[in-house]
C-alpha cells in the first residue's frame, strides 16, 4: 500500500525540552500565527454557524417562504439546502488556501528551529 508520506529520515532531531515549548508558545512569532488562525478561522465558523441556524429557522418557522417555488420542482429550501453544501466546500477550499499562504511557511520556520534545523 502505497503513502504520500516520505520515508523516516535517518538523521536524529534533537526532541525540545518542556521550557523551549514554552519560550516558543510565548513568542512573538507563535502569536502572530495564532493571531493569523483564528482571525480567519472564528469569524468564518460564527458566519457558517449562523448561516446554518437560518437555514433551520427558515425552514421550521417559514414554511411559505421555502416551499415558494423558483422553477419547476424547484424549490427556495432546496435551493438554500444545495447552498449550505457549496458554502462549505468553499470555506474548505478558502481555509486550504490560506493555510498554504500564512498559517503553514510560519508554522514550518517555528517547527524548524524546534527540530534544530535553523
Amino acid at each position: 500500500m502505497a503513502t504520500d508520506a516520505p520515508p523516516p529520515s535517518k538523521e536524529q532531531h534533537k526532541l525540545p525540552s518542556p521550557e523551549e515549548f514554552t519560550e516558543v508558545q510565548e513568542s512573538a512569532e507563535f502569536g502572530e500565527l495564532r493571531r493569523s488562525y483564528r482571525s480567519f478561522a472564528f469569524p468564518l465558523t460564527v458566519a457558517f454557524i449562523a448561516w446554518y441556524l437560518l437555514y433551520v429557522l427558515l425552514s421550521n418557522y417559514a414554511g411559505g417562504l421555502m416551499g415558494t417555488k423558483l422553477f419547476g420542482n424547484i424549490n427556495v429550501a432546496f435551493v438554500l439546502g444545495v447552498a449550505q453544501f457549496v458554502t462549505t466546500f468553499l470555506i474548505a477550499w478558502w481555509y486550504s488556501k490560506h493555510a498554504a499562504a500564512k498559517l503553514d511557511p510560519k508554522a514550518e520556520a517555528i517547527k524548524s528551529r524546534m527540530e534544530g534545523g535553523a
